[in-house]
Protein backbone atom coordinates (compact mmCIF):
# COMPACT_ATOMS: atom_id res chain seq x y z
CA UNK A 1 0.00 0.00 0.00
CA UNK A 2 2.11 3.13 -0.57
CA UNK A 3 2.62 5.84 1.53
CA UNK A 4 -0.23 8.99 1.89
CA UNK A 5 1.01 12.33 2.12
CA UNK A 6 -0.65 15.54 2.88
CA UNK A 7 1.42 18.91 2.14
CA UNK A 8 0.58 22.11 3.37
CA UNK A 9 1.20 25.82 4.47
CA UNK A 10 2.80 26.97 7.56
CA UNK A 11 4.49 30.44 8.80
CA UNK A 12 4.60 32.30 5.92
CA UNK A 13 5.75 30.40 3.14
CA UNK A 14 6.75 27.27 4.59
CA UNK A 15 5.68 24.01 3.18
CA UNK A 16 4.96 20.63 5.95
CA UNK A 17 4.50 17.58 4.82
CA UNK A 18 3.18 14.53 6.77
CA UNK A 19 4.08 11.64 5.69
CA UNK A 20 1.63 8.71 6.61
CA UNK A 21 1.86 4.93 5.82
CA UNK A 22 -1.93 3.20 6.57
CA UNK A 23 -1.00 -0.32 7.55
CA UNK A 24 1.68 0.72 10.76
CA UNK A 25 -0.50 3.90 11.64
CA UNK A 26 3.26 5.58 11.37
CA UNK A 27 3.23 9.32 10.84
CA UNK A 28 6.02 11.17 9.89
CA UNK A 29 6.18 15.14 9.97
CA UNK A 30 8.90 16.49 7.75
CA UNK A 31 10.37 19.42 9.79
CA UNK A 32 8.26 21.73 12.39
CA UNK A 33 8.33 24.91 11.17
CA UNK A 34 4.58 25.96 12.91
CA UNK A 35 2.42 23.99 15.62
CA UNK A 36 -1.13 25.32 14.69
CA UNK A 37 -0.84 24.14 10.95
CA UNK A 38 0.40 20.80 12.11
CA UNK A 39 -2.13 20.14 14.55
CA UNK A 40 -4.73 21.24 11.94
CA UNK A 41 -3.61 18.92 9.08
CA UNK A 42 -3.40 15.79 12.28
CA UNK A 43 -7.14 16.26 12.96
CA UNK A 44 -8.33 16.76 9.33
CA UNK A 45 -6.12 13.25 8.22
CA UNK A 46 -6.97 11.45 12.03
CA UNK A 47 -3.71 10.72 12.03
CA UNK A 48 -1.18 10.29 15.09
CA UNK A 49 2.27 11.77 14.94
CA UNK A 50 4.74 9.23 15.37
CA UNK A 51 7.94 10.45 14.19
CA UNK A 52 9.74 14.26 13.17
CA UNK A 53 12.47 14.65 10.42
CA UNK A 54 14.48 17.59 10.95
CA UNK A 55 16.51 18.72 8.41
CA UNK A 56 18.40 21.67 9.60
CA UNK A 57 18.81 23.87 12.55
CA UNK A 58 16.71 27.07 11.41
CA UNK A 59 14.16 28.65 13.61
CA UNK A 60 11.46 28.39 10.90
CA UNK A 61 12.30 24.48 10.82
CA UNK A 62 11.96 23.62 13.94
CA UNK A 63 9.84 26.03 15.82
CA UNK A 64 7.26 23.71 16.51
CA UNK A 65 9.47 21.14 17.64
CA UNK A 66 9.63 21.13 21.28
CA UNK A 67 5.57 21.29 21.83
CA UNK A 68 4.93 18.48 19.11
CA UNK A 69 7.17 16.46 21.32
CA UNK A 70 5.51 17.55 24.51
CA UNK A 71 2.07 17.17 22.63
CA UNK A 72 2.82 13.38 20.75
CA UNK A 73 6.17 12.14 22.07
CA UNK A 74 7.89 11.34 18.39
CA UNK A 75 10.98 10.05 17.69
CA UNK A 76 12.35 12.90 16.21
CA UNK A 77 15.55 12.63 14.06
CA UNK A 78 17.90 15.06 12.88
CA UNK A 79 21.86 15.80 11.48
CA UNK A 80 24.29 14.76 13.98
CA UNK A 81 26.16 17.65 12.77
CA UNK A 82 23.77 20.14 13.55
CA UNK A 83 22.90 17.97 16.86
CA UNK A 84 24.40 21.17 19.12
CA UNK A 85 22.03 23.64 17.14
CA UNK A 86 18.56 21.73 17.51
CA UNK A 87 17.24 20.63 20.91
CA UNK A 88 14.93 17.76 21.90
CA UNK A 89 16.68 15.40 18.96
CA UNK A 90 16.34 11.76 20.21
CA UNK A 91 18.50 9.89 17.16
CA UNK A 92 21.14 11.75 15.34
CA UNK A 93 21.93 10.70 11.59
CA UNK A 94 24.80 11.31 9.11
CA UNK A 95 25.53 10.76 4.99
CA UNK A 96 25.09 7.34 4.09
CA UNK A 97 22.89 6.06 7.16
CA UNK A 98 19.68 4.41 6.61
CA UNK A 99 17.00 4.17 9.05
CA UNK A 100 13.48 2.60 8.69
CA UNK A 101 9.93 4.23 9.63
CA UNK A 102 6.41 4.07 7.79
CA UNK A 103 8.09 0.51 7.18
CA UNK A 104 10.24 1.98 4.20
CA UNK A 105 14.39 2.52 4.17
CA UNK A 106 14.99 6.14 4.65
CA UNK A 107 18.52 6.90 3.37
CA UNK A 108 20.20 9.91 4.49
CA UNK A 109 22.11 12.40 2.21
CA UNK A 110 24.28 15.13 3.41
CA UNK A 111 23.86 18.08 1.33
CA UNK A 112 25.76 21.18 2.78
CA UNK A 113 25.12 24.99 1.62
CA UNK A 114 22.35 26.60 2.63
CA UNK A 115 23.55 25.27 6.37
CA UNK A 116 26.97 23.03 6.83
CA UNK A 117 25.02 20.47 7.70
CA UNK A 118 22.10 20.08 6.10
CA UNK A 119 20.60 16.75 5.43
CA UNK A 120 18.06 15.51 2.79
CA UNK A 121 15.89 12.41 3.14
CA UNK A 122 15.09 9.87 0.22
CA UNK A 123 12.75 6.86 0.30
CA UNK A 124 14.28 4.95 -2.29
CA UNK A 125 10.72 2.29 -2.08
CA UNK A 126 8.60 4.90 -2.70
CA UNK A 127 10.80 7.33 -4.79
CA UNK A 128 10.34 10.79 -2.49
CA UNK A 129 12.72 13.45 -1.31
CA UNK A 130 12.65 15.75 1.42
CA UNK A 131 14.96 18.47 0.41
CA UNK A 132 13.65 20.95 2.25
CA UNK A 133 15.92 23.89 1.91
CA UNK A 134 18.88 22.48 -0.44
CA UNK A 135 16.94 22.33 -3.46
CA UNK A 136 13.44 24.65 -4.35
CA UNK A 137 11.71 24.29 -7.52
CA UNK A 138 14.11 26.10 -10.19
CA UNK A 139 16.25 27.08 -6.99
CA UNK A 140 18.41 26.45 -4.52
CA UNK A 141 18.62 27.73 -0.88
CA UNK A 142 20.71 30.96 0.17
CA UNK A 143 24.14 29.97 0.60
CA UNK A 144 24.43 30.59 4.44
CA UNK A 145 26.64 28.97 5.71
CA UNK A 146 29.24 27.05 3.25
CA UNK A 147 30.58 27.78 -0.48
CA UNK A 148 28.77 27.62 -3.89
CA UNK A 149 31.20 24.64 -4.53
CA UNK A 150 29.82 22.94 -1.60
CA UNK A 151 26.04 23.38 -2.69
CA UNK A 152 27.21 22.55 -6.27
CA UNK A 153 28.47 19.04 -4.95
CA UNK A 154 25.33 18.63 -3.20
CA UNK A 155 23.08 19.25 -6.40
CA UNK A 156 25.33 16.50 -8.05
CA UNK A 157 23.80 14.11 -5.31
CA UNK A 158 20.64 14.80 -5.82
CA UNK A 159 20.82 14.94 -9.63
CA UNK A 160 22.13 11.15 -9.22
CA UNK A 161 18.48 10.08 -8.00
CA UNK A 162 16.22 9.03 -10.17
CA UNK A 163 14.54 10.95 -12.78
CA UNK A 164 10.58 10.13 -11.34
CA UNK A 165 11.65 10.50 -7.95
CA UNK A 166 8.96 13.16 -6.47
CA UNK A 167 10.56 16.34 -4.45
CA UNK A 168 8.90 17.83 -1.58
CA UNK A 169 10.85 21.33 -0.55
CA UNK A 170 10.57 23.60 2.23
CA UNK A 171 9.04 26.47 0.84
CA UNK A 172 6.80 28.36 -1.90
CA UNK A 173 9.80 30.27 -4.08
CA UNK A 174 8.53 28.90 -7.21
CA UNK A 175 7.10 31.51 -9.01
CA UNK A 176 9.88 34.01 -7.82
CA UNK A 177 12.48 30.77 -8.88
CA UNK A 178 10.92 30.52 -12.36
CA UNK A 179 11.33 34.32 -12.91
CA UNK A 180 14.72 34.74 -11.93
CA UNK A 181 15.52 31.12 -14.05
CA UNK A 182 14.33 32.33 -17.12
CA UNK A 183 17.19 35.68 -16.57
CA UNK A 184 19.92 33.37 -16.64
CA UNK A 185 18.53 30.45 -19.26
CA UNK A 186 16.27 32.22 -21.69
CA UNK A 187 16.49 29.95 -24.40
CA UNK A 188 14.68 27.19 -22.35
CA UNK A 189 11.69 26.13 -23.75
CA UNK A 190 10.70 24.00 -20.89
CA UNK A 191 11.39 26.67 -19.19
CA UNK A 192 9.66 29.13 -20.38
CA UNK A 193 6.08 26.38 -20.24
CA UNK A 194 6.87 25.51 -16.39
CA UNK A 195 7.17 29.89 -16.17
CA UNK A 196 3.22 30.04 -18.34
CA UNK A 197 2.13 26.62 -15.81
CA UNK A 198 3.41 28.43 -12.18
CA UNK A 199 2.01 31.50 -13.33
CA UNK A 200 -1.43 30.12 -13.89
CA UNK A 201 -1.15 27.61 -10.47
CA UNK A 202 -0.06 30.73 -8.56
CA UNK A 203 -3.05 32.92 -10.05
CA UNK A 204 -5.50 30.06 -8.84
CA UNK A 205 -3.82 29.15 -5.38
CA UNK A 206 -2.82 25.86 -6.05
CA UNK A 207 0.87 24.84 -4.89
CA UNK A 208 3.53 24.40 -6.86
CA UNK A 209 4.81 21.18 -5.38
CA UNK A 210 5.86 18.41 -5.77
CA UNK A 211 8.09 18.76 -8.24
CA UNK A 212 10.24 16.09 -9.72
CA UNK A 213 14.51 15.39 -9.83
CA UNK A 214 13.98 15.02 -13.99
CA UNK A 215 11.72 18.10 -14.24
CA UNK A 216 14.27 20.00 -12.53
CA UNK A 217 17.36 18.96 -14.42
CA UNK A 218 15.31 20.66 -17.24
CA UNK A 219 14.59 23.57 -16.07
CA UNK A 220 16.15 24.79 -12.55
CA UNK A 221 19.36 26.37 -13.72
CA UNK A 222 21.64 24.76 -10.14
CA UNK A 223 21.41 21.52 -12.38
CA UNK A 224 22.22 22.88 -15.33
CA UNK A 225 25.98 24.24 -15.13
CA UNK A 226 27.39 22.30 -17.97
CA UNK A 227 24.58 22.94 -19.98
CA UNK A 228 26.31 24.96 -23.70
CA UNK A 229 22.77 27.02 -23.92
CA UNK A 230 23.12 27.95 -20.10
CA UNK A 231 26.74 28.98 -20.16
CA UNK A 232 26.38 30.77 -23.29
CA UNK A 233 23.60 33.19 -21.95
CA UNK A 234 25.82 33.60 -18.75
CA UNK A 235 29.08 34.91 -21.14
CA UNK A 236 30.73 31.81 -19.03
CA UNK A 237 31.11 29.29 -22.11
CA UNK A 238 34.86 28.20 -20.89
CA UNK A 239 33.69 28.06 -17.15
CA UNK A 240 33.94 25.04 -14.68
CA UNK A 241 30.34 23.87 -13.78
CA UNK A 242 31.12 25.34 -9.83
CA UNK A 243 31.87 28.75 -11.45
CA UNK A 244 29.06 28.71 -13.28
CA UNK A 245 26.81 27.47 -10.03
CA UNK A 246 28.69 30.32 -8.02
CA UNK A 247 27.58 33.16 -10.96
CA UNK A 248 24.23 31.81 -10.83
CA UNK A 249 23.72 32.23 -7.38
CA UNK A 250 25.39 35.51 -7.09
CA UNK A 251 23.06 37.00 -9.46
CA UNK A 252 19.95 35.45 -7.28
CA UNK A 253 21.19 36.99 -4.54
CA UNK A 254 21.33 40.64 -6.38
CA UNK A 255 17.55 39.96 -8.24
Amino acid sequence: MPLEIEQFMARSDNFCVLVHNPESHSTICIDAPEEGPILAALERTGWNLTHILITHHHGDHVEALKPLKHRFTPKVTGPRGEAGKIDGLDELVGDGDTISICDEPIEIIETPGHTAGHICYFFPKSKLLFAADTLFAMGCGRLFEKSPADMQKSFDRLAALPDDTEVYCGHEYTLANACFAITVDPDNEALRQRLRTVEAQRQAGEMTLPTTIGLEKQTNPYFRTSDPALKNALGMVDASPAEVFAEIRARKDRF
